[in-house]
């Protein structure tokens, strides 16, 4: 894993002139070291045992069926077997209530329908959008982990009410769905009863017109009440050569909030751990922005509500394929859509498997120190066999510091708060690690961040 390139400027500043340095003095330059983006979490050796079962082939043969139908347009044919979106979702749900079959019944398989307006159409005001949902019941049934891709496709570039027109739509985003549809395979033949908290595997609809199957989907969870851990999306996740030529197909990119900073920025620094511990040969690039400019994604929606949202992405992009009828098998790189699918199962689990996030974090100047150490409050979370406090400069991408603090819910910082940030997790009994949660002053914030504008339509 190419960790050098994800350091600050400063950083590869700094490494330039010590190996100046060393090369002046006649002897070879050292490589520079990375920042161990890892800090602590632990190989669990059931995750290394289901990478092995994620199938290129199979997602290949997925992402085949989905072309097959010639277009997936939202407002396209319903009743046909052999074309439109309703011949797509019928595939996907059968596919899914399939895989229950074969784990004796351990995932819960069900159409998730929303009416809602849509643009474009005058006669049609009206769009019927229905997700597909496989539910992997976990212990905790309030705490849920999604993973989604949209099923959905059109040529936009060319007309984005032409719901008739071939819209292979293969790599945008038949990719992430056919990944998800392995995952789903996958986590519920090797882990059949499940995991701490719910996973939910979504394939979206309507995500070209809005994001309205992942806003659906999310508003849903809210109205029930579910914490939402983490929203994982794929959308493009399968070509390796850009349209100038340049080819990239060992490392994804992670787009996801970290203003003040973030659920979401939190998950994509877990994915970013996970991912050199399991996967370090294909490098995790985060993204501290919602999405690529003037783009959006299936994790927006769970953004907004102050849900962790993640969108992972391929490197390179080729535009003059996306939306066009030129997004077609022969561009797809089912190899790399696998790896990314690795990378996603690893993270899955992983926050799955670990107690929930901690809750009320709060940080106050130690008075007893005259104000050069700080106290650390938490609330305790069930599950949690002890807890460890994080911290890192406001100039790391990452955290730099891992402190063991035992089953206490309070601990006495060392580390200078005005040059960085602290923050905790729970860690369980199996040494699966939660998301962090950023430390606050006094009092800790609402759940809930204040809404933002809705995103473009997705991309």
């Amino acid at each position: 894993m190419r960790r050098t390139l994800l350091f600050p400027a400063l950083l590869f500043a700094a490494s330039t002139a010590a190996s100046q340095a060393t090369r002046s003095a006649g002897k070879p330059a050292a490589p520079a070291a990375g920042p161990d983006v890892t800090m602590g979490l632990a190989k669990d050796p059931r995750i290394v045992a289901a990478l092995a079962e994620v199938s290129a082939a199979r997602i290949r043969y997925t992402d085949s069926v989905l072309v097959s139908f010639g277009t997936r347009h939202t407002m396209s044919d319903t009743t046909s077997e052999t074309r439109g979106i309703g011949a797509a979702r019928r595939y996907l749900y059968n596919e899914l209530r399939a895989f229950s079959r074969d784990c004796g019944g351990c995932l819960r398989v069900e159409y998730d329908p929303h009416d809602v307006p849509i643009a474009r159409f005058r006669d049609r005001p009206m769009a019927h959008v229905v997700n597909v949902l496989a539910w992997l019941p976990g212990k905790d049934s309030s705490r849920v982990v999604v993973i989604g891709g949209h099923y959905d496709s059109c040529v936009c570039n060319v007309d984005a009410a032409d719901a008739t027109s071939d819209a292979p739509g293969a790599d945008d985003d038949g990719s992430g769905t056919s990944a998800v549809v392995e995952l789903t395979r996958v986590i519920s033949k090797k882990f059949p009863g499940g995991f701490e908290a719910t996973i939910v595997f979504a394939l979206f609809a309507a995500e070209e017109q809005g994001l309205l199957g992942s806003t659906g989907l999310a508003r849903r969870l809210h109205e029930e009440k579910k914490t939402v851990v983490a929203a994982f999306t794929d959308d493009i996740i399968g070509n390796v050569v850009a349209d100038d030529g340049r080819t990239d197909s060992t490392s994804v990119r992670l787009y996801a909030v970290d203003s003040l900073p973030s659920r979401s920025g939190e998950l994509a620094r877990y994915v970013w751990g996970v991912g050199a511990l399991y996967t370090p040969k294909f490098e995790v690039r985060p993204t501290f922005r919602l999405d690529r400019i003037g783009r959006g994604g299936d994790h927006s929606p769970f953004h907004r509500l102050g849900d962790a949202g993640l969108r992972f992405t391929e490197r390179l992009e080729n535009y003059k394929r996306q939306h066009l009828p030129t997004d077609d098998l022969a561009n797809v790189n089912f190899g790399y859509v696998a790896a990314v699918a690795r990378l996603n199962l690893a993270s899955l689990v992983s926050l799955a498997a670990a107690p929930g996030p901690v809750d009320s974090v709060v940080y106050r100047r130690d008075r007893a120190s005259g104000g050069q150490k700080w106290q650390i409050t938490w609330k305790p979370v069930a599950l949690a066999a002890r807890y460890e406090v994080l911290f890192r400069p406001t100039t790391s991408p990452t955290w730099t510091k891992v402190h063991d603090a035992g089953t206490s819910t309070s601990f006495l910082l060392d580390e200078q708060l005005d040059d960085g940030w602290a923050a905790v997790r729970a860690v369980g009994a199996d040494a699966h690690r939660s998301l962090t949660t950023v430390a606050r002053g006094g009092i800790a914030p609402p759940r809930a961040a204040a809404p933002t504008p809705a995103p473009p339509p997705g991309q």
